[in-house]
């Protein structure tokens, strides 16, 4: 008997048999990866809280608009009686509302384009300092951010004050000044200048803090590339930071405008809480309306309207971003 008589044979495993293959995905039909209640589901908290919040004072508003609502009305001695648009006709064809449309269009028109731009400068400035002043300058400004509006209200009444304010005294050493005892709200055009530098002075830390974050994101290969091109400091940043921005430019200015439109304690404070004619921003003029005349009902259909414009304003801003997710 030979050895390859008594040797035990090895087993051989079977071959590997290759998995079946995947069923085709079907075009047009989207993978799931989870339910769709899910989503709803983590918003529901946020939603009950805005409803709750938001609903009840929402649909009062409305109501008011389309009622005559008065002192007898607010006691309880009469009934208030649906007069459809009345107010609303009454509002229209008031030239003083419109004169205070004006008014506040101009005034968060100057209150936004300051604020970005000053803010943009700081942005870009801070990129270039020591990295101990860059975080000093946002100390700072995080610092005057989270002032509350009336302090910082208080403050700048002070500071423009005509008999014991500062502002007048050092500009008063300037060659040629004299401002001793200068009234800068004699005027409603220097009024509303000191008054939108106050919004600006508020507004800019948010901004430059956004900005900040988002000039992170600008490739440093493109600007040196623009820069070995021949591109300028202007240059590089018209055709590669700007671009970048965009969406967040976007979005800053959109929030600005609904804020600097939205502007209330700041010129009522200002004004010791009775601004002049020459004064009134829509949401003033609203509440002058309602609490001073005791017109609930008008003063209900100009905030109505105020709604109306910053929604034409959020309208703008969904179409912009639309515009960028499309390009992207």
């Amino acid at each position: 008997m030979s050895a390859a008589d008594t040797t035990t044979p090895v087993a051989v495993p079977p071959p590997r048999q290759a998995p079946p293959p995947a069923a085709p995905r079907q075009p047009g039909r989207p993978r799931r990866t989870g339910g769709t209640a899910t989503p709803w589901l983590l918003l529901a908290p946020c939603l009950l809280v805005l409803v709750l919040v938001m609903a009840y004072p929402l649909v009062r508003l409305v109501t008011l608009s389309f009622q005559t609502f008065g002192q007898p009305q607010l006691w309880g001695f009469q009934d208030a009686e649906w007069v459809g648009f009345a107010n609303f006709r009454a509002v229209l064809g008031d030239g003083e509302f419109w004169a205070v449309v004006l008014r506040t269009l101009v005034f968060a028109a100057g209150s936004v384009i300051c604020t970005m731009v000053l803010g943009m400068a700081i942005a870009l400035l801070l990129q270039r300092v020591s990295p101990w002043v860059k975080t000093l300058v946002n100390v700072v400004l995080v610092a005057s951010w989270g002032m509350p509006v009336i302090v910082a209200t208080t403050v700048f009444k002070w500071l423009f004050d005509s008999d014991y304010g500062i502002l007048n005294a050092l500009l008063s050493k300037l060659p040629g000044v004299r401002l001793i005892g200068h009234n800068w709200f004699a005027s409603g055009p220097e009024g509303l200048a000191v008054i939108m530098l106050l919004v600006v002075w508020g507004a800019v830390p948010f901004v430059v803090i956004t900005l900040s974050a988002g000039l992170t994101q600008v490739p440093r290969e493109l600007e040196e590339a623009a820069r070995l091109d021949g591109a300028g400091a202007w240059g590089v940043f018209r055709y590669v930071t700007l671009p970048v921005l965009k969406p967040v430019l976007v979005m800053l200015t959109t929030l600005s405008v609904i804020w600097d439109m939205g502007v209330f304690p700041q010129v009522f404070v200002m004004r010791g809480g009775h601004p002049e004619a020459e004064f009134q921003v829509l949401n003033t003029y609203s509440y002058d309306r309602a609490f001073q005349v005791n017109d609930y009902a008008q003063g209900s259909a100009i905030a109505l309207l105020t709604v109306v414009l910053l929604l034409g304003v959020v309208a703008v801003y969904m179409r912009q971003m639309l515009k960028i997710g499309d390009v992207e």
